[in-house]
């Protein structure tokens, strides 16, 4: 995710998960507080600066980035289920070839 606050592993930069951790938080605060982040970047303490730079700097490219990295995680995902199918239909032959041996 081409994100200031995510770094390249995906793990998010935000001190509730971190730092700030309490027992307290429950699950509906961590995940207003992710979506607040993921809305409203902090890039005053970036994981990814070229990000942060490209946010402060020029939102429409930040924006256009942000697409294109989104569209291109589709297409990886389309390309992996291609990939598993022809596994699967390839497996599939082998195992009719098996089923047709003759045995002695």
């Amino acid at each position: 995710m081409f994100h200031p606050n995510v770094y390249a592993s995906g793990e998010l930069c935000l001190d509730i998960l971190q730092n700030r951790w309490s027992p307290t938080y429950d699950v509906s605060s961590i995940l207003t507080s992710v979506q607040s982040l993921l809305n409203d970047p902090n890039i005053s303490s970036p994981a990814n600066v070229e990000a942060a730079n490209l946010y402060k700097d020029h939102r429409s490219l930040y924006v256009k980035r942000v697409r294109e990295t989104v569209e291109n995680s589709w297409n990886d995902d389309d390309d992996e289920e291609e990939e598993e199918e022809d596994e699967d239909e390839a497996e599939d032959e082998d195992d009719d070839d098996d089923d047709n041996i003759d045995e002695d």
